[in-house]
């Protein structure tokens, strides 16, 4: 598969943006486990061309990471042609234009999701973006605003014709926000379509390696995005791959390799924004990587409320103590 000249080999596996998630120490875990190709957080085109600074803290990508997307969402066609322009000066492998985020804050005011409610103006904006910038633009979407007006197979005809190089698609409506089961069907019907020729990437429910093999061989699509089944699970990818290539399951993480996992990246938040900020942004995965174990409660409190460092790595080793398997 490819985006542009990138080459992304068969079958990729993509790293999906995710705000507050998909930041530089979790993209440098993911990549570890070998996602093809990662996103960072979404940004606002609001936000960067008003100059924010934690907006503009988003842009910053590191050679390692690559190939890597930059994506921005918004509702306002010229702010985000400028934000585009904007993002393009960081380096980004692709530029992606977020069609599909649901939250309410976000979609409310017509921008992610939202626009799925004005489709000339998504694809008005896709063209626009495409025209100003010379990276290859991609966009990610859903089916629809709701059970009554999925209109994805024709919408991705039109943004085809509008310029992007690839296209991802969440197999929910705006309306289904994350409930429900993703509906691949129609990602499938988009693939499928004779009249497209451009990527479709898939996602929605990949959270097993018999997953992902499912949609590649029931539905086509030319690669898969992960998203929520990451977090707390980044090593998803490594057994995804795995599967595909040899149709057998990994054995699971042993607790002493989590621990490991977890100092790693720890180590890494703190290298990247400092021990403070690293240490308070550290807790919202650090007891995501040990779930599943018995008589945790206690432990998980500890790890989401210390502040010090050193005793965050003594209760890491404590638990590998503790639980060995």
């Amino acid at each position: 598969m490819k985006i542009g000249n990138i080459d992304l080999g068969c079958r990729p596996l993509f790293l999906a943006p995710m705000e507050d998630v998909t930041d530089a120490s979790f993209r440098y875990i993911c990549k570890k486990f070998g996602a093809d190709m990662m996103y960072t957080e979404f940004v606002s085109s609001d936000a960067l061309v008003r100059d924010v600074p934690g907006a503009y803290r988003k842009l910053e990508i590191y050679d390692y990471e690559r190939p890597i997307g930059i994506q921005i969402y918004g509702h306002l066609p010229d702010a985000m042609v400028d934000s585009a322009v904007r993002v393009e000066k960081a380096d980004p492998d692709v530029i992606d234009i977020n069609f599909g985020c649901p939250v309410k804050k976000i979609a409310g005011r017509g921008a992610g999701s939202g626009m799925m409610r004005e489709p000339d103006k998504m694809v008005e904006i896709t063209r626009r973006v495409v025209e100003a910038v010379h990276k290859p633009v991609t966009v990610k979407t859903r089916l629809g605003w709701d059970n009554d007006s999925k209109i994805i197979v024709e919408l991705a005809e039109r943004l085809q014709d509008a310029g992007i190089s690839a296209l991802t698609i969440h197999g929910r409506t705006r309306a289904q926000m994350y409930k429900g089961e993703a509906d691949w069907s129609l990602i499938g019907a988009v693939k499928n379509n004779p009249r497209m020729h451009i990527p479709i990437i898939g996602n929605g429910d990949i959270r097993t390696p018999q997953d992902a093999a499912n949609a590649f061989e029931r539905y086509g699509v030319d690669g898969i995005m992960i998203g929520r089944a990451s977090f707390g699970h980044p090593w998803i990818f490594k057994e995804i791959r795995h599967f595909l290539d040899t149709g057998e399951e990994l054995p699971p993480m042993s607790v002493a390799e989590r621990v490991a996992l977890a100092k790693d990246h720890l180590a890494k938040n703190i290298e990247v924004k400092g021990e403070r900020r690293g240490v308070f942004e550290m807790r919202r995965h650090l007891s995501c990587y040990f779930k599943g174990l018995e008589n945790f409660k206690e432990t998980r409190l500890k790890l989401v409320t210390l502040t010090d460092v050193n005793e965050i790595y003594k209760t890491l080793d404590y638990i590998e103590q503790k639980w060995l398997d």
